[in-house]
C-alpha cells in the first residue's frame, strides 16, 4: 500500500476578508458600527448599547451626544429581526430622556415604533415598543402622533397580552393619552372598558392601580360609566373596596366610584345592591385620610343631582359629613365642607346641619389653612342662603368675628363666602344690628376695591345688607367706603353694578350720606347708566330716583314733577327744565352770575346767614281773623305803611329806600369776605309769609277750609285774581325784569315777587309745606302737586300747556271718586277743590300759548303728579314707543334698501 498523502487546505479567495475579533472599549466605536453592512456586527453593537444604556442616565446622554439615535432609527425597519428586536430594546430604554424624546419628535418615528405593535412580532419587541410609547406620551406633541398613526388600537389589544409587562406598559400608554378628551372618545369607539377591567384581576399591583387611574379618567364621561355598569365594573369596584388587602387601591376605587356616583341608574344600583350604606361606612370608619377625603369627593361629585340628593339624604349622608369635619387631615375637611355644600340644596340636608354641622364648621373657620377656612365658608354661605334658622345660628354660634377676619384674607373665593354669609345674617333685622359692633362696615373696604368681579359683588351686597341702619350709614362713611362703592357704579359686569347700585339705593336713605355720594358723582355715574339700554336695570334707576330725592331742585329739573312726598327746604331752587345729562350749576353760581334774558331762578330760603330771630311781625297778624280776614289784615299793614310814609319827607324815604337796597344786596348776592362761608340769599319777605302762614291759618281745624284759605293767600300775595280782560295790564315779566335788574342777579327769591302765574304760586303753595308736620293730612287730602300746571275750572276754558307729554289723564279727588281733568275739557272735580284752584290758579294767569312757550320751563301735565310715584299716562307711553318703534323698523328697512342695492351694484360689476 502507498503511503498516504495530506490534503493541503485551500486558501481563501482573494476577494474575501478574513474574519476579525475586535473587542472595544469605546462606546464612540461601537456607535461607529451602527453604520456596518453586516447584520452580525449590527446586532452585537446594538446589544451592547443597550447594556450601556441600562446602566443610567448619563450613558444615555453620551449615546445623544454620539450621535447614536439616528442610526438607530434605521435600524427598527431593518429586515433582520435580531436587528430590529435589538433596536426596539435600545430606544425602549432610551426614551425615557427628556432630550432623547425631543430628537425622537423631530425625526418622526413615531410611525416605525407603532409598527413594531403587529401581532406576528415577538413578545420582547412588544414589550419594548410599548415602553416607548408609554415614555414618549408623557407629551402632548407625542400623544397628538400617536393618535394620529393609529397607535390606540394596536395598544387597546396589546391589553390582553399574556405577558405582564406588556400589558403595564399598554395600560400607562393609555393612561397618558386618556388627558385628552379626543383619546377618550377613540377609547369609547374601540370599547376599551372590558379589557381594562379584566386588569382588575391581574395579580400584579401596579397594573391594577394604572387600570383604575384610566378608569377614573374615562368614567368622566356618561357613555363610558354605562359601559362600566353594562360589564359589572360596580361589582370589581366594591369587591376592591371590601377588600382589606388591596387597601393601596382604595383611594384610586373611590374615585371612579364618584364618577359612577354622578349616573342615576349607577347610584341607584349601588343603592339596591347594599354598595352605598358599605361607601358611607367605608369612608366614617377608615383611618386613612386619602381614602376618606376621596369618599367626601365621590358624594360632592354625585349631591349635585337633584335626586342622588334625596338619595343621599335618605341613607343620612350628614352624619358621615358632620364626622368627618372632625378630621385631623385638611383635605379631608376641605373634601367634607365641599360636601356639605353639595348637599345644601337639599332642605331637609340644611335643617339637619343647623345644630350639628354650624358649630363645626365655624371651628373651621379659625384654621390656619387658608383652603380650609375658603371651603368652610364656602358651606355656611349655601347654609345661610334663603335660610333664616341657619343664619340666626351662625350668629348665635359666635361666627361673625371669624367671618370679618375672612374678609382680609387673600383668597378671593373665602372673601367672596364670608361676604355672603354676613349679608345673609344681616337679612334679619335682630341679628343687623349686632353686626356693627364687630366692624363690618370697616372690614369691607378691602373687598370693594378688590380686582375682582365676584368679590365686588358679593361685597356691595353686603353693604346694601348692612347699611339699612344709621349707625352702619355712619360708620361706612366715616371708613371712606362710600369712594370704592360709587367706583362699582361704572362697573361692566352686570352682578356688580346691580348690587353697587342697590348698595347707593340703601346709603341714600340717610341725608347726609346721600350728600357724600352725590359729592362723589354717583348721580352723574348713575344717569349716564341708565342712559345706556344695555346698562341700566331697576336697581340703577331706583338709586338715581333716592338720590334725587335729596337733590330736589335737581330732580325738579330733570323730571319737572315733585310728588307730595317732597319737602322742599331752605336752599331748594327752580331753575327750570334741563335736558339728561345736563349739569345743573349749584345755587352759588348762579349767584355770582350776571342778569341775563334767560328765565328767573326762583328761590326759597327763609333761613338768614346770621343766627338772629325772625323778623316780629306779631303786632301786625295777631289780630288776623280765619277766612277773609286775611287780605283785611294785608290790607291793614299796607294801611299802616301809607301812613309811616306820609309823616316821612320825600328825601326821608329816598334815603332808607337805598339803604334797604343796599342792606339787601349783599343777603342776596352772597357776598361777604372771603374768609366767611357762603350762604343762600336771605328772603325775609317769604319768613314774613311764613310766619303769618303758621299762625293764623295752620290752627284751623277744617282742612278743606284750611286749603281754601291757604290758596287764597298765596294767590294774593302774587299779585291777586284778575279778569281776563285785564291780562294785559299784569306785566309779570317786567316785574321779574324789574327784580333781576334790582338784585343784580338772575336769582330770584319767591318772596319778591309779587306778581307771579302758576308756577310762582305753585312754588310759594308747595314751599309750605314744610311747616305742614303738625297736620300732614292738609296737604295730602287735596290730592294736588303745586309744582304742576293747574287744570281748567267747570265751564271755563283755557289754552293747553305747553308739554311733552300726554293730553289727557285722570285727576283722583279727596273724596276717592274718579276725575277726570282732560286739558282741553271741563273738570268734574268737587265744588270746593274747584273754588281751591280758581283762588289758587285763576283764569287770567294762562298767558297765550305763545308766551307759554317762550317763558315756562316744559313742565309736565297735572294729573303727572297727583299721588306720589305716578307714572306718565298709559297712553302717551303708548304713543311714545308706538312712534320710536316706527322709527326704528323705518331705519331697518333703509338700511335694508342700501344694503340691496349695493349688492346689487356689485353683482352688476361682476357681470
Amino acid at each position: 500500500m502507498g503511503k498516504k498523502v495530506k490534503k493541503e487546505a485551500e486558501p481563501p479567495p482573494k476577494d474575501v476578508f478574513d474574519p476579525l475579533t475586535i473587542e472595544s472599549k469605546k462606546a464612540a466605536t461601537v456607535v461607529l458600527m451602527l453604520n456596518s453592512p453586516e447584520e452580525e456586527i449590527l446586532a452585537k453593537a446594538c446589544e451592547a448599547i443597550y447594556r450601556f444604556a441600562l446602566k443610567g442616565e448619563e450613558n444615555k446622554a453620551t449615546l445623544l451626544e454620539l450621535g447614536a439615535v439616528e442610526p438607530l432609527t434605521k435600524l427598527l425597519t431593518h429586515e433582520d429581526k435580531i436587528v430590529r428586536r435589538n433596536a426596539t430594546m435600545i430606544f425602549g430604554i432610551l426614551a425615557s430622556n427628556n432630550d432623547v424624546k425631543k430628537l425622537l419628535r423631530e425625526l418622526d418615528v413615531m410611525n416605525s415604533v407603532i409598527a413594531q405593535l403587529a401581532p406576528e412580532e415577538e413578545v420582547v419587541i412588544h414589550e419594548f415598543a410599548s415602553l416607548c410609547l408609554a415614555n414618549m406620551s408623557a407629551e402632548y406633541t407625542s400623544k397628538v402622533q400617536i393618535l394620529e398613526h393609529g397607535g390606540l388600537e394596536p395598544l387597546v389589544r396589546l391589553l390582553a397580552s399574556p405577558d405582564p409587562d406588556v400589558k403595564k406598559n399598554s395600560v400607562e400608554c393609555i393612561y397618558n393619552l386618556t388627558q385628552d378628551f379626543q383619546c377618550r372618545a377613540a377609547l369609547q369607539e374601540l370599547n376599551a372598558i372590558p379589557p381594562i377591567l379584566d386588569l382588575l384581576k391581574s395579580e400584579y399591583p401596579v397594573i391594577q392601580l394604572l387600570a383604575l387611574k384610566t378608569l377614573g379618567i374615562i368614567t368622566n364621561d356618561k357613555e363610558a360609566r354605562t359601559t362600566l355598569r353594562d360589564n359589572q365594573g360596580v361589582d370589581h369596584l366594591i369587591k376592591i373596596l371590601e377588600t382589606k388587602e388591596l387597601n393601596d387601591l382604595h383611594i384610586e376605587a373611590l374615585s371612579v366610584i364618584a364618577n359612577c356616583l354622578e349616573d342615576m341608574d349607577t347610584l341607584v344600583l349601588i343603592q339596591q345592591t347594599g354598595g352605598l350604606k358599605k361607601l358611607l361606612s367605608f369612608a366614617e370608619n377608615s383611618t386613612i385620610p386619602d381614602i376618606q377625603k376621596n369618599a367626601a369627593k365621590a358624594i360632592t361629585k354625585a349631591a349635585y343631582d337633584p335626586e342622588n340628593r334625596k338619595l343621599f339624604h335618605e341613607q343620612e349622608v350628614e352624619k358621615c359629613l358632620v364626622a368627618l369635619l372632625g378630621s385631623e387631615n385638611d383635605g379631608t375637611k376641605i373634601a367634607a365642607s365641599q360636601a356639605i355644600s353639595a348637599m345644601c340644596e337639599n332642605t331637609g340636608s340644611k335643617e339637619f346641619f343647623n345644630n350639628q354641622g354650624i358649630p363645626q364648621l365655624i371651628l373651621l373657620l379659625k384654621s390656619d389653612s387658608e383652603e380650609v377656612r375658603e371651603a368652610a365658608s364656602l358651606a355656611l354661605a349655601n347654609l345661610t342662603t334663603c335660610h333664616p334658622a341657619n343664619a340666626k345660628a351662625v350668629a348665635e354660634a359666635d361666627g361673625v368675628d371669624p367671618l370679618v377676619n375672612i374678609l382680609s384674607s387673600r383668597r378671593d373665593g373665602a372673601v367672596a363666602n364670608a361676604a355672603t354669609v354676613l349679608a345673609n345674617v344681616a337679612m334679619q333685622e335682630p341679628l343687623r344690628a349686632g353686626l356693627q359692633s364687630h366692624g363690618v362696615s370697616s372690614a369691607l373696604l378691602g373687598p370693594l376695591r378688590s380686582a375682582n368681579t365676584v368679590v365686588q359683588s358679593k361685597a356691595a351686597l353686603t353693604v346694601a345688607a348692612t347699611a339699612c341702619d344709621v349707625e352702619a350709614r355712619t360708620e361706612l362713611r366715616n371708613s371712606g367706603g362710600l369712594e370704592p362703592l360709587v367706583e362699582l357704579l361704572r362697573s361692566k359686569h352686570d352682578e356688580v353694578r346691580r348690587h353697587a347700585s342697590w348698595a347707593v339705593m340703601v346709603c341714600a336713605n340717610d341725608e347726609l350720606t346721600a350728600v357724600e355720594l352725590c359729592k362723589l358723582g354717583a348721580l352723574d355715574i348713575l344717569e349716564e347708566v341708565n342712559l345706556s339700554v344695555s346698562r341700566k336695570n331697576k336697581f340703577s334707576e331706583a338709586a338715581y330716583n333716592k338720590l334725587l330725592n335729596n337733590n330736589l331742585s335737581l330732580k325738579y329739573s330733570l323730571t319737572g314733577y315733585l310728588s307730595s312726598s317732597d319737602i322742599i327746604s331752605d336752599g331748594f331752587y327752580d331753575y327750570g327744565r334741563i335736558n339728561p345729562g345736563t349739569k345743573l350749576l349749584p345755587l352759588k353760581d348762579l349767584c355770582l352770575q350776571e342778569p341775563s334774558d334767560q328765565r328767573a331762578v326762583l328761590l326759597v330760603n327763609s333761613k338768614s346767614s346770621d343766627v338772629s330771630p325772625p323778623p316780629s311781625t306779631e303786632d301786625k297778624s295777631s289780630d288776623v281773623g280765619y277766612g277773609r280776614s286775611i287780605s283785611s289784615s294785608s290790607s291793614f299793614r299796607r294801611a299802616s305803611k301809607e301812613k309811616t310814609k306820609k309823616g316821612r319827607g320825600k328825601k326821608e324815604e329816598e334815603k332808607v329806600k337805598e339803604e334797604e337796597e343796599v342792606s339787601t344786596l349783599p343777603k342776596l348776592m352772597g357776598e361777604g369776605s372771603p374768609e366767611k362761608e357762603w350762604y343762600p340769599p336771605f328772603d325775609p319777605d317769604f319768613r314774613v309769609y311764613v310766619y303769618e302762614v303758621t299762625k293764623s291759618i295752620f290752627p284751623i281745624t277744617n282742612i278743606k277750609e284750611q286749603i281754601e284759605v291757604l290758596a287764597r293767600y298765596v294767590a294774593e300775595k302774587m299779585g291777586g285774581k284778575m279778569s281776563k280782560e285785564k291780562l294785559h295790564n299784569f306785566s309779570w315779566e317786567l316785574h321779574i325784569s324789574e327784580l333781576k335788574f334790582q338784585l343784580k342777579s338772575n336769582v330770584v327769591p319767591i318772596g319778591q315777587i309779587k306778581k307771579g302765574i302758576f308756577y310762582h304760586r305753585a312754588l310759594l303753595f308747595k314751599a309750605y309745606k314744610k311747616w305742614y308736620t303738625h297736620n300732614p293730612g292738609c296737604y295730602k287730602a287735596v290730592h294736588f302737586h303745586p309744582l304742576a300746571p293747574s287744570p281748567p275750572i267747570q265751564g271755563q276754558s283755557f289754552p293747553p300747556l305747553p308739554t311733552n307729554r300726554g293730553a289727557n289723564s285722570s285727576f283722583p279727588p279727596s273724596n276717592g271718586g274718579e276725575c277726570k281733568c282732560p286739558a282741553t275739557t271741563h273738570c268734574l272735580a268737587p265744588r270746593w277743590l274747584q273754588k281751591l284752584r280758581a283762588a289758587l290758579m285763576p283764569d287770567m294767569l294762562s298767558p297765550p300759548r305763545s308766551v307759554l312757550f317762550q317763558t315756562l320751563p316744559d313742565v309736565p301735565d297735572h294729573p303727572q303728579n297727583v299721588h306720589p310715584g305716578r307714572k306718565e299716562h298709559s297712553t302717551t307711553k303708548r304713543r311714545r314707543r308706538r312712534r320710536r318703534e316706527r322709527e326704528k323698523e323705518r331705519k331697518k328697512e333703509r338700511k335694508k334698501e342700501r344694503k340691496r342695492k349695493k349688492r346689487k351694484k356689485t353683482k352688476n360689476l361682476e357681470i
